[in-house]
């Protein structure tokens, strides 16, 4: 096993100063400062999530139903 430094850049890590044949299983250790540091810089560049939660309303459904009819669209004979 052989260790190679490396830098994130666009969220994939480039090996600097080696090369690495095609399909090579690697494995990234992180250290602790760095780890924490990308975590709170995330958690600040993040955009904010807006929640929208809409109850449904049953008598706005119902009074679509008694509207229309048996005709159709609001009792149209066609």
């Amino acid at each position: 096993m052989k260790a190679y430094k490396g830098v994130v850049e666009n969220g994939v890590v480039v090996i600097v100063g080696g090369r690495l044949p095609e399909g090579t299983v690697v494995t990234v250790t992180v250290g602790e400062g760095e780890l924490l540091r990308a975590r709170i810089t995330n958690v600040l560049k993040r955009p904010r999530k807006v929640r929208v939660r809409l109850k449904p309303t049953p008598g706005l459904a119902m009074e679509g139903l008694v509207q229309s009819g048996p005709g159709g669209i609001l009792g149209s004979d066609d």
